[in-house]
């Protein structure tokens, strides 16, 4: 990353700033600072030290900054913040705890540099000490002896679930001479296959299809839950030891303003709930506002900030101030940017172009070359710029920004078309009636499970089991028979879709078979519809469809701009549709998948296959409301290029609707979607299901 870091030195704050921050106990204010730059001067301080802690005011801050500086270190971790006052009844499983655990096994296990971003909050819950945890650790080799006894009673202590089958991380199994466990800090489960009380193999497996993928030498066990540490304990930032470590703190007026409604809203809870008469809650469990400055104040810490702060209770050491500037929005005008360029090469500016596409970057970096620019397409991050030179590389930020006086500038996809590219997690959504939050549910309501069937929601118990207390959901079946399963699974719920009828449903019996022939009759109607598809099928394999190209540069760049992270399966539904697509069998592929798994995707890239055939394309969606949010996805994903979108429900006018259907029947290469029958010239029909339609 010389590329980056090279003109940082010629600041002269820099210098005086690294030669502070070596001695430093207290805070190196550093003003002037914007956006994805703080990243940026994160990251060119980072060799002081070989660990370093962000704090943020709040979680998106944290997870921009998180993003804006993976840009430059891949190696950095999110560390989510525990929310103390619902940490019992924690509905989306462990998944905030599996993150947290993994950072810790990266503190634990580092043998380099390591950075971490959490929020102020994030630091404000008492955790065990790094030395305590290390020691609950279980570490087995192969050949070396274990106790099943005892490895049981640690698993449950640890926080693990002992289960018939493991299905999820912090789950485990023991059936004979074979131990399988679902490590929060793993990818896939581990077996362990005994002789005797000796351990005989180690592998690692499928948690679905249950085959082995690797043998292992040796594995290391972490905890699966956290419990709440009274005063006396450690926060998150004693996890960083002074002396080699550095801590960057975003804004330091928004930490304390953040640090003190997180404490404030903490204590009003904990004041409601005792005078309720609940115990459930301590206010000891969090860190104080005035503690937590005051560690900081001791600690080697550089302050990052626009304006400067109020000094308050901040222990400041030294000042600067950096002259950064935002750049320009272009609004996807080249020759704005072209104009801009030519100033700045005038200046002998040394500029790098980020582009959220390599083809595209290669087709920018042609285009200002072509424009008389010493434009050039840049793999190699350690390439020291010339003044002058304009380097378009691969890459995600935010936002761009400016270094007058070394005559530095990083331009942004953002800046240029005036939309972030950054990598975004995908957001789960949830439309049927599957249940999200214990919000959606109400004592007496009547809910199914997959595997028991109707039954009545009573509510949160909680129970001990094996000295372990746990929120468990009671569950009230015929005959006043009750089912208790962990408030962690709330996800094998749903509310029974018959709720408004005003005849109340019959319950089923807990362990009866009423529910498994209901299902037997649900499968044997799926057996007849199966076996008319059969020869629906054998007919159209018989007959030859049209043939689409391989990937045109088109399609590379299309993909590319995609602004998420595509999952394996979402990879693998885009391969085979469009080996689908290229083959000569006719194409009729069902993708199914739940809402916010990213059908869609799957649907625009095949699309944009066929309309580069030219091809028509129909979208057939459920409801109207659907038809327009799809409509202004692929407007947004085909703006930047010739592709035309129209949509065709009663949002639009009878005389647009008409102008839409006689195009369809005069052109072709063009892209539709509608719920109702019309006549289309060269058109190619994708299925997309979600589960709960």
């Amino acid at each position: 990353m010389k590329t980056f870091l090279q003109p940082l030195q010629g600041l002269a704050e820099i210098e005086e700033i690294e030669k502070q921050a070596k001695k430093n106990h207290g805070i190196l204010e550093v003003s002037g600072c914007i956006e994805s730059q703080k990243a940026h001067l994160m990251y060119g301080l980072s060799g002081l030290f070989p660990s370093h802690l962000v704090i943020a005011a709040d979680e998106k801050t944290a997870k921009d900054l998180y993003e804006d500086y993976r840009f430059y270190d891949k190696r950095v971790y999110y560390y989510p913040a525990k929310d103390l006052l619902f940490f019992q009844a924690d509905i989306h499983g462990n998944l905030l705890i599996r993150q947290r655990m993994q950072v810790i096994r990266a503190l634990l296990e580092r043998q380099e540099e390591i950075t971490v971003v959490t929020s102020i909050d994030g630091c404000m819950d008492y955790l065990l000490p790094l030395e305590k945890i290390e020691k609950q650790l279980i570490h087995f080799r192969n050949d070396s002896s274990l106790d099943m006894d005892k490895l049981t009673a640690a698993l449950v202590h640890m926080g693990y679930e002992r289960v018939g089958q493991v299905e999820m991380p912090g789950q485990f199994s023991i059936r004979g001479g074979i131990i399988d466990i679902y490590s929060l800090t793993e990818e896939n489960p581990w077996r362990i296959e005994l002789w005797g009380d000796e351990i005989d193999s180690i592998r690692s497996f499928d948690a679905q299809s249950q085959r082995s993928l690797e043998n292992l030498d040796e594995i290391m066990i972490y905890p699966a839950a956290e419990q709440p540490i009274e005063k006396g304990g450690v926060t998150f930032i004693d996890y960083f030891k002074d002396g080699d470590s550095m801590l960057f703190l975003d804004e330091l007026n928004h930490l304390e303003e953040n640090a003190k409604a997180v404490e404030e809203e903490f204590q009003q809870s904990c004041r409601n709930r005792q005078e309720k008469g609940e115990t459930t809650l301590s206010g000891n469990w969090m860190c104080s506002w005035e503690e937590l400055c005051k560690k900081l104040n001791r600690r080697n810490c550089i302050g990052l900030s626009l304006l400067d702060p109020r000094k308050s209770g901040w222990k400041i050491t030294g000042q600067f101030n950096l002259t950064v500037k935002s750049m320009n929005s272009y609004q996807s005008s080249f020759e704005l940017l072209v104009k801009d360029l030519k100033q700045y090469k005038k200046e002998d500016y040394r500029i790098v172009l980020l582009s959220g596409s390599r083809t595209r970057a290669e087709r920018l970096a042609k285009d200002l070359q072509d424009e008389g620019l010493s434009a050039f397409y840049g793999k190699d991050s350690d390439r020291i710029l010339e003044p002058g030179e304009i380097m378009v590389a691969y890459g995600h930020a935010r936002k761009g920004f400016e270094y007058p006086m070394v005559k530095f500038a990083v331009i942004t996809e953002t800046d240029i078309f005036g939309k972030e590219q950054k990598k975004r997690k995908k957001k789960k959504e949830y439309n049927g009636k599957r249940i999200q939050d214990f919000s959606e549910l109400s004592i007496g309501d009547f809910v199914v499970h997959e595997k028991h069937g109707l039954g009545i929601y009573r509510g949160i118990e909680k129970v001990a089991v094996d000295k372990v207390a746990k929120d468990y959901i009671k569950i009230e079946y015929r005959n006043g028979s009750n089912l208790y399963i962990l408030a962690t699974q709330l996800d094998a719920l749903q509310k029974y879709s018959g709720a408004e009828t005003a005849k109340p449903p019959k319950l089923n019996r807990l362990g009866g078979q009423e529910w498994k022939k209901t299902k037997s009759k649900v499968k044997g109607a799926v057996r007849n519809i199966a076996r008319e598809l059969v020869e629906l099928y054998a007919v159209r394999q018989e007959k030859e469809g049209y043939v689409c190209g391989p990937d045109t540069v088109w399609q590379r760049e299309f993909e590319e701009m995609f602004p998420y992270e595509e999952t394996e399966d979402q990879l693998s539904a885009i391969e085979d549709t469009k080996r689908d697509m290229e083959s000569t069998k006719i194409m009729d592929r069902l993708v199914c998948g739940d809402v916010g798994y990213g059908k869609t995707e799957v649907a625009l890239r095949a699309a944009f296959k066929a309309v580069q055939e030219s091809r028509q394309v129909v979208y057939l969606v459920p409801t109207t409301i659907l038809a327009q949010q799809i409509y202004n996805t692929f407007i947004q994903r085909m703006k930047e290029f010739p592709v035309r979108v129209d949509l065709l429900c009663r949002f639009r006018t009878p005389a647009q609707q008409k102008k839409t259907i006689e195009d369809l029947k005069k052109r072709a290469g063009r892209y539709c979607r509608r719920y109702a029958p019309c006549t289309f010239k060269g058109c190619r029909i994708q299925k997309f299901r979600t589960s709960d339609h």
